[in-house]
């Protein structure tokens, strides 16, 4: 069953730096929404801080039921799922060894279901199951650790930057393997750079600047505003 998360006067940093000063943030269940925003903006500091890797002020709530600040467990408890930049396999492992430690959570049986579906929605690591994770491209690297993080099926996934480093074919790839698990029902947070693939699969989108929200709405509109597309578009 997939989930809301919503987000009320997030406020985190790192030390005594605040990054984030007062973000209000509604995902909606079943939606994709991602979150825009040049280097620095705040982008990857919202994830970590909503799963509670960051201590921050504020409320977090998924489907209505807020969570602790800086209990982790208590978000993978929710249904939430982060793959975070890097990507963070364990390269000497098999690509099904790296899913498999994604289900972990799961019975056996519910296991090895969730393993067939994730291989179904990405051919490309069926094809490579035997293959050792540090040997494979930076895009199939990519899939395996979205990949990793849907073994457990997760209510909402939280991805920062999976386009990061990848050619420009991959990057379609990976995002519309994204977008297929929107359609599948699961509610998906994108933080990503490439603005204009983000406003192509995402329904709406938030753009974060200095630590606010400086513009929301559906992407299609945002993808037509004309401060969007000078700022980061490079069109007028």
């Amino acid at each position: 069953m997939t989930a809301a998360l919503t987000i009320e006067g997030l406020g985190a940093g790192y030390g005594g730096f605040r990054v984030l000063d007062g973000i209000d943030l509604a995902v909606p269940a079943g939606r994709l929404t991602a979150i825009l925003g040049p280097n620095g903006a705040g982008k990857t500091t919202l994830l970590k801080a909503a799963v509670g890797l960051l201590p921050r002020a504020g409320t977090v709530r998924v489907d209505g039921a807020a969570l602790p600040p800086g209990d982790v467990a208590a978000a993978v408890g929710a249904g939430i799922a982060l793959v975070a930049e890097g990507r963070q396999l364990f390269p000497e492992m098999t690509v099904q060894e790296n899913l498999e430690l994604g289900g972990w959570r799961l019975p056996r049986g519910a296991r090895a279901a969730a393993l067939d579906r994730v291989l179904a929605l990405f051919p490309r690591l069926a094809e490579r199951r035997r293959q050792q994770a540090g040997t494979m491209s930076g895009g199939e690297q990519q899939m395996l650790a979205i990949g990793r993080a849907l073994i457990g099926r997760p209510r909402l996934l939280l991805l920062d930057e999976p386009s990061l480093g990848l050619a420009p074919r991959m990057v379609d790839e990976v995002l519309a393997i994204v977008a297929r698990a929107r359609a599948d029902g699961l509610t998906v947070l994108l933080v990503e750079q490439n603005v204009a693939k983000a406003l192509a699969v995402a329904d709406e989108a938030y753009v974060l600047e200095r630590g606010r929200v400086a513009m929301h709405g559906p992407a299609a509109e945002l993808a037509r505003s004309e401060r969007i597309r000078a700022a980061y578009l490079g069109t007028v």
